[in-house]
């Protein structure tokens, strides 16, 4: 029982039972925001500010004193004012010596002044201990309980007791810090909440792209062509059947460029015989936003999927087989079933369905809730085996419901290939490759090289 006890007293953290007080220059939305989030945590909190007056805005257990009032009765002390503003903080320049300073700041556009903002205040107050934290937050996500943003806040510092101490406070708040190092990382952290999802730039316009180019194919081999030579009017055609005929190639191709990369990687890496020299840096970039490509091909072919749903609800359907079902009473005559069509038909739904359904199950995996839970082996057997039957299925797919056409003389259309021809050229060569690369005279040495054998050892870098 006590050995019990006494392992549980360790385990439990070292928290004193009032906490410090801390103190926030500025009362702006976030500097309000971040105050009534601490004292709801336990913190006492005074307020820096040029008027001393209570305000209704400033949370009523708040205390709002001069500045140098309320350094003098803090630690720590938060800067939530612009960099612009800072030069009022040197006349305080010995109040707040040997005090943490925590610089909150961004700016208007990534890398605006050439050192970064907590950079800035550490030259104004050098015998003050500067952190970069809590940038990434914004105040709608303080106010809102941090329910509906990301729980990670960056910090960083020189200074590591200063840093210890702030990421207490991160942590009381609910809050998930993470130590970025010392202060030359505030640039970073500071250019971080600029960008707009960086690593979707090229999955979304190599997406929006492939999309406009497969559309106007599809346009002009199914409308525009039509109305030429055969005198039919298919505008309508734009609504439900053109998105459908292309998001389901956007998908196979989106898909077959996850595993491309890993291709040619392999590929590299036989060439050179070594692992240690890096990939060209069109190839990192391509690697590293294979997750994005991967999503946004689930999201094609989820479209897809709603799409054929909502055929049979279409006026041009219902009018296609109302005039098969009347025509057979107009000759006396029942179409027999041909049950090599019907074969085909079932055929190219089942792989359809068990494609998409690996596909869904390769989204869900690639979900930080999940992938934490699941160890490196099982979430490269999914992502990488399951991965490649996905698109083995869904490859073949295609090649099912298409291949018809292939020998087909009206299938080519000012003598271009039809749409689902295109969509099995990037597919096929990721699969033909990768069967070649699974030999085991080529799997043996790649698998080598991947565990640190190098051909040539003094040409490696």
């Amino acid at each position: 029982m006590n050995k019990n006890s006494s392992n549980i007293m360790a385990l439990a953290p070292n928290t004193p039972n009032k906490r410090e007080t801390v103190c926030i220059f500025g009362t702006g939305d976030f500097g309000r925001a971040l105050g009534h989030q601490m004292i709801q945590s336990g913190y006492p909190v005074v307020y820096g500010s040029r008027s001393t007056q209570i305000s209704n805005l400033i949370p009523k257990d708040a205390e709002v004193l001069s500045h140098a009032e309320a350094a003098q009765k803090a630690a720590i002390i938060i800067i939530a004012i612009q960099r612009q503003h800072y030069n009022f903080l040197t006349p305080l320049a010995e109040i707040l010596r040997g005090k943490v300073l925590v610089d909150i700041s961004n700016n208007l556009k990534l890398n605006q002044y050439p050192e970064s903002n907590a950079e800035y205040l550490a030259q104004l107050l050098p015998g003050s201990k500067v952190v970069k934290a809590f940038n990434t937050v914004s105040a709608w996500a303080l106010q809102s309980g941090t329910l509906d943003a990301s729980r990670q806040v960056f910090v960083c510092g020189d200074d590591v007791e200063a840093k210890q101490m702030v990421m207490n406070i991160v942590r009381a708040l609910g809050l998930t810090p993470l130590d970025k190092g010392s202060l030359l990382a505030a640039q970073e952290i500071e250019n971080f909440p600029l960008q707009l999802f960086p690593m979707w730039k090229f999955p979304i316009f190599l997406s929006l792209g492939l999309t406009t180019f497969f559309f106007l194919y599809c346009l002009a081999l199914d409308v525009i062509y039509t109305y030429i030579y055969e005198k039919n009017n298919f505008s309508f055609f734009i609504a439900i059947t053109i998105p459908n005929r292309v998001c389901p190639v956007m998908a196979l191709i989106l898909l077959a460029l996850v595993y491309l990369p890993g291709i040619f990687a392999a590929i590299i890496q036989l060439y050179r015989g070594t692992k240690y020299r890096r990939f060209p840096d069109w190839l990192d970039k391509w690697m590293l936003c294979r997750k994005q490509l991967g999503l946004i091909a689930l999201a094609f072919a989820s479209l897809h999927v709603v799409f054929t749903l909502v055929a049979p609800l279409r006026a041009f359907v219902r009018w296609r087989i109302g005039k098969g079902i009347v025509s057979q009473a107009l000759n006396n005559k029942t179409e027999p079933l041909d049950s090599t069509t019907a074969w085909i038909s079932d055929s190219y739904l089942a792989l359809g369905i068990l494609g998409f359904f690996l596909f869904v199950l390769l989204g869900i995996t690639s979900l930080p809730s999940v992938s934490n839970n699941v160890n490196w082996r099982e979430f490269r057997f999914v992502q990488s085996k399951l991965g490649y039957l996905s698109l083995i299925l869904c490859t073949a797919h295609t090649l099912v419901y298409g291949g018809k056409w292939f020998l087909s003389p009206s299938a080519y259309r000012w003598y271009l290939p039809n749409i689902y021809m295109l969509s099995l050229v990037v597919p096929c060569a990721v699969l033909v490759v990768k069967f070649v690369l699974i030999f085991p005279c080529v799997d043996k040495p790649l698998t080598q090289i991947r565990q640190g054998w190098e051909r040539n050892p003094k040409y490696s870098e």
